[in-house]
């Protein structure tokens, strides 16, 4: 790990630091994402696993991965990621214009070691991560991520971070995603009108509200399972 950029104590009074990860760390990496894979009984539907090859693409300088370090093992871990591919561009499923492509970075996966949740690792790292990226010469204006339906604790984190449902759609091989945008230098709160929600397994209305125009912006839960809070910023 590179030079500590956060430190702090979970439960218990376990004390972590979070740092970049570096190159010589990846089998670390590919240990934590063994296990989190394994714990995760719904596979590819909820959790898409990045391939060794990205990981070391990151690693190279195509952006950033930190990792947090608890009881002399790497426990969670968080990418920033120049897009690896043109096709399949999240900014295309955003609605940005194609010139806008090269201005976009991805929030890509975040893991935490089963034994480690709770303790708000996801938001840490989501917060030391941007404050990374704005301390470098970058040339990205947007940030986007992708997010499964029910995967609660990713689609917290992205809410928390002021992120935006632009789009529902089917990704990475025919598996529903949420597609997140944030303007990186907008704020985290608007104010927002003509509001409405939906269940969260309704996706035809989500898509509906989404082709007129709406944005996601927060959910809740209800006796019935969680809504998707769609509106409008006001300008």
């Amino acid at each position: 790990m590179d030079q500590i950029i956060g430190q702090g104590e979970l439960a218990g009074g376990i004390p972590y630091t979070i740092g970049q990860l570096t190159m010589e760390e990846l089998p670390k990496i590919a240990r934590l994402q063994e296990e989190v894979v394994r714990a995760n009984g719904r596979g590819k539907e909820t959790l898409q696993p990045l391939p060794m090859e990205e990981y070391r693409y990151v690693l190279e300088g195509n952006g950033l991965l930190l990792g947090v370090y608890a009881e002399n093992q790497l426990v969670g871990l968080r990418a920033l990621m120049v897009p690896y591919k043109k096709e399949g561009h999240l900014g295309l499923d955003a609605g940005l214009p194609k010139e806008e492509l090269d201005k976009v970075i991805y929030q890509d996966i975040t893991m935490v070691h089963p034994a480690y949740r709770g303790n708000r690792l996801q938001q840490k790292l989501a917060v030391l991560i941007m404050e990374e990226l704005a301390k470098r010469e970058h040339r990205f204006t947007y940030v986007c991520s992708t997010v499964a339906p029910n995967n609660i604790p990713s689609l917290k984190d992205k809410f928390f971070q002021g992120m935006e449902i632009a789009a529902l759609k089917k990704k990475y091989g025919g598996y529903w995603r949420y597609i997140f945008i944030k303007g990186i230098t907008e704020p985290t709160e608007k104010t927002w009108t003509s509001i409405r929600s939906a269940p969260m397994s309704d996706f035809a209305t989500q898509q509906q509200y989404l082709e007129e125009g709406f944005r996601g912006f927060a959910m809740e839960q209800t006796e019935d399972g969680y809504r998707v809070i769609y509106g409008k910023a006001q300008a």
